[in-house]
């Protein structure tokens, strides 16, 4: 009996592209008989069956409609040495793939040899490698990279492809410290200036890719680490229409990410113009020992008629960590990437992996003898977990420490006073340092610890050439504005408006304040308070031995007037605690950590740039 016919028909309507096969053709199940045309698209139709071509009914170029006869197929078993099975036939490599990468490999650092050995002698990484540095294995996601310099109609396409890879900008989204954090919270974008290129210029097409990561960054709501090595706008590109190229975006969008998610800043070497506006939108900046950072580079300063300068003369390292504007000096790249990513953590949440001092180590650290200096850092060290701790602008405003650290695995933000500067007085500097870090803290809840050793703001006739009556209001009118809890530590001195301002405005006007056993008290320093409270008092006594004694003798009552203790009972302050008990009181106070992350939009409309 014979077999049933196999009948293919066809599965749209549309033109016959090719028949493939003839009658007495042997075929296999899955191998490709016919092909399609239907709106400009080729649709293959396969046998179906193993067998031996019958009849076609269709020639090359009829329309069909849908469910029409094609070929006829007998089925049965096939000689396989004289059948191919075209659909798995081995192609080799396909064209496409092939030109795909060659065309990836030239946007590696493999590619080009000679750029990689020059910044190696400059000791000195690729961008590519500094972000390879920073991000989790294999996270990298790369956007525009085979982007070029906008200069075809002055150089030849393939010199732009060997020699302007990605248009000097390398840059995506990936994660870091996600083994810690999570996916989730490990996001992050990330944008590298490419020194190599054009000397880091800010051309055309590295515009429009910067454009586009800030605006995803914005979506996406993922903190950015720009690496900002470089120069500003490029001359030589040819192929933008426009005049000045001011109406770009670049800086508006990148601005408007302040406050909105974590901006860091690191650079190595020449960052001038465009690349330093950028560097000074972020909310810290790490620099290493061999940068020069300025708002313009040498051929923009001899260009304006104010003289031939060398590129090392502008901004040395020296110059912008003593005025504030770097917060972290590093020695290298590999370094600035390690404080990157530390940086990074405190915003992305707890952590379960720490280690911290015995309690009892804080007990010695205030010298019994009331006028003895001390370094608040041995406190910060101490009250932190081990290795945790971060400090921000430590050559700047020296008055006042910035210190972002972990107690038990939580991100606390951590202002304290220096005595061994000015005996702890704040001055300008140190109550601008200090109202920043308080908006850095509480746009992205990180609470605050204040740790109070002030003999209260500077004073005197010079103090006031730096305007401090507005520098100070700030400190007052910005921890007016936060909502991340506040805990004061008095460590020694709390004495007048200085005092206040180290508590957010007022010993009340925060979650907690508590005072070591250490702690003195006062509206003003109480030395001054007697001299000019007894003043009469010890004028009246001619004996000059006799009014010391007596002077003495007010200046010991005061001491104990204005004593913890005493500040306690009239619950002026909220307790007086054991140095140990520290820790455990700010952990009460904190809580569970908050994710900004969660927020929708920004909770404070910008971290100031200064």
């Amino acid at each position: 009996m014979a077999s049933p016919q196999h009948t293919i028909v066809s599965p749209i309507l549309g033109t016959i592209f090719k028949v493939k096969v003839s009658v007495g053709d042997q075929v296999r199940h899955n191998e490709e008989i016919v092909i399609l045309e239907s709106m400009k698209m080729e649709h293959p139709v396969e046998a179906g069956v193993d067998g031996t071509v019958a009849s076609i009914s269709v020639a090359e170029g009829d329309t069909i409609a849908a469910g029409q006869l094609l070929i006829t197929i007998t089925p049965g078993a096939i000689d396989t040495t004289t059948t191919t099975d075209s659909s798995h036939q081995l192609q080799g490599d396909r064209a496409d793939l092939k030109r795909y990468q060659e065309r990836r490999h030239l946007t590696t650092d493999d590619a080009r040899p000679e750029a990689v050995a020059r910044r190696a002698a400059k000791s000195q990484r690729t961008a590519r490698a500094n972000i390879a540095d920073l991000v989790d294995d294999g996270s990298f996601v790369e956007y525009g990279s085979f982007a070029i310099a906008a200069q075809r109609q002055r150089r030849e396409l393939d010199d732009l492809i060997r020699n302007t890879p990605a248009d000097g900008l390398v840059g995506g989204l990936a994660s870091v410290n996600a083994s810690e954090f999570g996916d989730d919270a490990s996001r992050i974008a990330v944008a590298s200036y490419d020194y190599t290129v054009l000397a880091g210029t800010q051309g055309f097409l590295n515009h429009r890719k910067k454009d586009r990561l800030f605006s995803v960054a914005e979506q996406l709501r993922t903190p950015f680490v720009l690496f900002a090595e470089g120069g500003g706008g490029r001359p030589g590109d040819t192929d933008a229409a426009g005049v000045a190229g001011l109406d770009g975006p670049a800086f508006a969008l990148f601005a408007r990410l302040s406050g909105l998610v974590p901006l860091v800043g690191i650079t190595s070497g020449y960052c001038f113009a465009g690349n330093a506006a950028l560097l000074g939108c972020c909310d810290v900046i790490i620099a290493t020992e061999n940068s020069n950072i300025g708002m313009a580079g040498p051929a923009m300063i001899e260009g304006g008629g104010l003289g031939v300068v060398k590129p090392t003369d502008i901004g040395p390292i020296d110059v912008q960590t003593q005025n504030g504007v770097v917060d972290v000096r590093v020695s290298d790249e590999a370094a600035a990437v390690a404080v990157a990513k530390k940086y990074l953590g405190f915003f992305q949440g707890s952590t379960t992996s720490w280690k911290r001092h015995d309690d009892a180590a804080l007990r010695p650290l205030i010298p019994e003898q009331r006028t003895r200096v001390y370094d608040v850092r041995t406190v910060i060290d101490a009250l932190a977990d081990i290795d945790s701790a971060l400090e921000l602008r430590p050559t700047f405003g020296i008055g006042i420490l910035t210190t972002l650290m972990r107690i038990e695995g939580r991100p606390v933000g951590v202002i304290a006073n220096n005595p061994a500067h000015l005996g702890g007085a704040i001055d300008s500097d140190a109550a601008d340092k200090a109202s920043r870090f308080i908006q850095l803290c509480d746009a992205y809840d990180i609470p605050i610890v204040s740790l109070c050793d002030t003999p209260g703001f500077m004073v005197g006739p010079d103090a006031e050439h730096t305007a401090q009556v507005r520098h100070f209001g700030r400190m007052f009118v910005t921890a007016g504005s936060i909502t991340v809890p506040w805990t004061t530590i008095v460590l020694r001195k709390g004495y007048g408006l200085g005092a206040m301002a180290m508590a957010g405005g007022g010993f009340h006007s925060n979650s907690m304040t508590v005072s070591w056993p250490t702690g003195e008290f006062g509206g003003m320093g109480l030395e001054g308070a007697v001299r000019l409270g007894y003043s009469k008092e010890l004028a009246a006594i001619p004996d000059e031995k006799e009014r010391a004694e007596l002077e003495a003798k007010l200046i010991a009552r005061a001491y104990e007037h204005g004593s913890a203790l005493n500040m306690a009972s009239h619950v002026e302050i909220d307790d007086v605690i054991d140095p140990a008990e520290t820790r455990q009181r700010i952990l009460s106070i904190i809580g569970s950590t908050k994710s900004w992350r969660a927020r929708d939009g920004k909770k404070r409309p910008m971290v100031d740039a200064w």
